[in-house]
């Protein structure tokens, strides 16, 4: 009996260990920033205006999307799908341009930003490199002048985690139109930016503080009326920012495509599409957030995922919202958006999309995407500033003893 008990006292000593084990590595693989990207389809065949690729969830998707070549140093651009073979594997796309390199066959690198590069390289609009006082660091930032300046109108535009900045550009367009200067920035732990102390995501946690700082060179600048715009963890950040920073009353609209609006609702998703038990997941997300688990996890600060939970802080919100979501996203699942949205009605417009996967929205039917930020920041713009929040209701100035 002694034995029999030692025996399964062992067993369980290692069952947990292992579940230890299994939730340390999800816990990790979600904090840990994604720096190599591998070509991920083929070219198979090129003519004068389309190009067939091996057929992969993302080639067969509808819209417009492009192709990095030759290991990122040449780009090309594709749109519709002219034809599928399912027996074959292969997909048949207009050819929309190429940008740099040369198109040959072999290997390639979905892009689903569409664009590439600068906006000068990618949209033909004046921009310039500019720095930001970060935190922790020099961030760089790309910066779109309005044709007008002096109207002091900015949107500061966030990307999503593991992403590039080029996935903000498609936004760029309309801003432009509508008389905005576009700043987009890196933060902390993107390539080319300076490194947290752990090298760790947390999830908008620490992030919100980058954003804060281009806010305020924004307001350096001369932006008087700031719209903040955020892609998936992008949208977190955002959120954040929104709670935490002494600018947020400079913000006027918000504008969040596929947005992660409660970090643990992600993670459950991408437990189940892992295959990996609830336990499991439900572990690693204690492990995140407890003191004792830091050097497990490799983070330095615990990451306290409740805080990322909108659905269930609605009742903070104060600034105007576009949400722009896919019913078929794969990644972030609709779900926390669309019930946001029921909750805060008086502040919070959800515009359902169909076919999209993650942050492809625009891809899909940049049309309408155009249209429905264009009507949403019009109806900012042309709303009784009266009614708006912060100092632009004449709340004040800039507390003095706040710094970053």
């Amino acid at each position: 009996m002694v034995v029999a008990s030692a025996a399964g006292a062992a067993v369980a000593a290692v069952s947990a260990a292992g579940a230890v084990s299994a939730a340390t590595y999800l816990a990790r693989r979600v904090l840990t920033p994604d720096r190599f990207k591998p070509d991920d389809t083929q070219i198979l065949a090129i003519e004068d205006d389309c190009v067939t690729l091996l057929l992969t969830p993302e080639s067969r998707q509808p819209g417009r999307y492009g192709l990095w070549l030759d290991g990122g140093e040449g780009h090309a651009r594709v749109g519709a799908v002219l034809e599928v073979d399912e027996e074959s594997g292969r997909v048949r796309r207009v050819l929309e341009g190429i940008d740099s390199g040369e198109l040959r066959i072999g290997p390639a690198r979905w892009n689903q930003y569409y664009f590439a590069g600068s906006p000068r390289d990618a949209l033909g609009l004046l921009s310039r490199d500019v720095e930001i006082a970060g935190e922790i660091g020099t961030l760089a930032a790309w910066e779109v002048p309005a044709a007008d300046p002096s109207d002091g109108r900015w949107a500061i535009l966030v990307h999503g985690r593991g992403a590039r900045r080029d996935e903000c550009l498609r936004a760029v367009p309309v801003l432009h139109e509508l008389g905005y200067t576009a700043l987009i920035p890196l933060y902390r732990n993107d390539i080319g930016a300076p490194a947290s102390s752990d090298g760790r995501y947390s999830l908008g946690l620490s992030e919100w503080r980058d954003l804060e700082a281009a806010l305020l060179y924004a307001v350096d600048e001369g932006a008087q009326e700031i719209v903040l715009f955020g892609w998936s963890m992008g949208g977190a950040i955002v959120l954040q920012t929104l709670d935490r920073s002494w600018l947020s009353d400079r913000v006027r609209a918000v504008v969040l495509d596929a947005p992660v609006i409660d970090w643990a609702d992600v993670l459950r998703h991408h437990g189940a599409l892992n295959k990996i038990p609830g336990p499991i997941e439900k572990l690693s997300r204690s492990l995140i957030g407890h003191g004792w688990a830091r050097r497990l996890v490799g983070v330095h600060e615990p990451i306290d995922v409740a805080l990322t939970n909108w659905e269930h802080r609605a009742d903070e919100l104060h600034h105007r919202t576009l949400i722009i979501h896919s019913l078929d996203d794969e990644f972030v699942p609709v779900g926390p958006s669309a019930s946001l949205a029921a909750k805060r009605p008086d502040l919070v417009r959800f515009e359902p999309w169909h076919e999209a996967r993650h942050t492809k929205e625009w891809n899909v039917d940049p049309e309408r995407w155009d249209a429905v930020v264009r009507a949403f920041l019009t109806e900012q713009t042309n709303s009784d500033r009266t009614n708006s929040v912060g100092w632009l209701s004449g709340s004040g100035p800039a507390p003095e003893d706040r710094s970053l």
